[in-house]
């Protein structure tokens, strides 16, 4: 009698983790499957619903945070958790991914949280930015690797969205350090199953691996910390997520849960691979049985390789690239406010550039670091302050590390350089700024 059972990953982008997680579930005898566009398909016929691949369980990877529309994606896996059990199932996913709401979960409970301010009005929002003291952090409900935090002044100005996401402030929680430190706490079905510690890189206070920050492990994690990190995934209800701590002078306090966290930093610090973790609660979620001497065996290997079972992952369809033209109408936004512009693309521009006199009215910034930019007339490089700003092009958000100039004499605000150009083609035929039908 076959006992195996099937397990889905649920994830529609190109993945290490979902791949990691679909071979630990095939190395302890099952059978992975990878839900994605080329081949997730749920019929309704005379009353009921066919899932097809049809998996016993789903485990829920969707990446929430890096889509403009994430109602969508929870829709999906919502319809898909009516069907078959799923990890990380879609309520609770809602609630980890915002911040804000992360935090009003864990109110009234044993987790410390830092203090924070949401007020949908700008003039309320700015009064209550002095109970904070001389720093505050300021960051959007929603992101990712970072994206869209600062740390900034009690006399900077902040707006309640930045583009078209809702922004809070936060207590800054901080220690004496050469280097602003966090850790993170991987948990599994209730249990630890490793932990680093996180710093920030040079000129940066935000610790993550994205943004270069370094990892080590964490062998002797205190027990206020362990407890906080178990209980706040417990309440908010997910099987897996990576639990964000920092150390302040009256303790340990919760920044973040995340239901979609990565696990090569946490392998590069610890050696240890929570897919195998993930697999093993999904098997057994959906009735089948696994050697847990071999579930700790495979945990010392980080397999993200492609998986060899015929239909994990279907053949791969060129992935569209959208055209932008040489001037492009973007938004551009900072910690107060957020402007539309025509900006140029420039593809022999390694960085993004944005003019001072727009960087103030945004409130771009605050500066994190200098940059050498080397130009004609100017051939050993000029060192330039360099700020965080979110630009919108089309439906998509980049936060970008971008150097600020005097382009007051130029006539572009915004130079769009390769570090947001990389993800789009360039048609220098075709100009925002000027009526395509007067040249035909």
């Amino acid at each position: 009698m076959d006992d195996s059972v099937s397990v889905g990953v649920l994830s529609l982008h190109n993945s290490k983790e979902t791949k990691a997680i679909l071979n630990a579930v095939e190395a302890l005898g099952h059978t992975g499957v990878w839900l994605r566009e080329e081949n997730l398909c749920v019929e309704i016929e005379d009353g009921t619903a066919t899932l097809d691949p049809n998996v016993d369980v789903i485990a829920n990877r969707l990446l929430l945070s890096k889509t403009e529309h994430p109602a969508e994606l929870l829709g999906l896996a919502l319809s898909l958790s009516r069907l078959r059990p799923m990890l990380n199932r879609p309520r609770n996913v809602l609630t980890a991914f915002h911040k804000f709401a992360t935090a009003t979960a864990l109110v009234d409970t044993e987790v410390s949280l830092p203090d924070a301010t949401l007020a949908l009005d700008a003039d309320r929002l700015n009064r209550e930015k002095g109970k904070f003291g001389d720093e505050v952090v300021y960051k959007t409900a929603i992101g990712t690797h970072g994206g869209g935090t600062w740390k900034i002044g009690a006399g900077e100005q902040v707006n309640p969205r930045i583009g078209e996401r809702y922004a809070f402030l936060q207590q800054l929680i901080e220690r004496d350090s050469d280097r602003h430190q966090d850790i993170r706490v991987y948990v599994v079905d209730g249990e630890i199953v490793g932990t680093m510690r996180r710093f920030a890189p040079e000129n940066d206070w935000r610790t993550n691996v994205a943004l270069g920050g370094s990892v080590e492990a964490v062998d002797d994690l205190p027990d206020a910390a362990a407890g906080m990190a178990l209980e706040a995934a417990d309440i908010v209800g997910l099987d897996y997520a990576g639990i964000d701590l920092v150390e302040g002078e009256e303790g340990w306090h919760l920044l973040e849960v995340n239901p979609t966290a990565g696990f090569k930093g946490l392998f590069k610090a610890t050696g240890v691979s929570p897919a195998p973790r993930i697999a093993k609660l999904a098997i057994e979620t959906a009735g089948g049985e696994v050697d847990d001497d071999h579930v700790a065996e495979l945990a010392t290997a980080l397999d993200d390789s492609t998986p060899e079972t015929v239909g994990t992952e279907p053949e791969r369809q060129p992935e569209e690239t959208t055209t932008i033209g040489y001037t492009e109408d973007v938004l551009v936004s900072g910690t107060s406010g957020t402007e539309r512009v025509v900006a140029k693309s420039d593809t022999g521009a390694a960085r993004t550039s944005i003019d001072t006199r727009l960087a103030a009215e945004i409130g771009a910034g605050p500066i994190k670091s200098m940059t050498k930019v080397r130009s004609g007339s100017v051939k050993s490089g000029k060192a330039r302050p360099v700020v965080d700003i979110v630009v919108g092009v089309g439906g998509d958000r980049h936060t970008v590390a971008a150097s600020l100039e005097d382009r007051g004499h130029m006539d572009y605000q915004l130079l769009l350089g390769r570090d947001i150009l990389q993800h789009y083609r360039v048609d220098v035929r075709r100009r925002s700024d000027v009526d395509q039908s007067s040249e035909e």
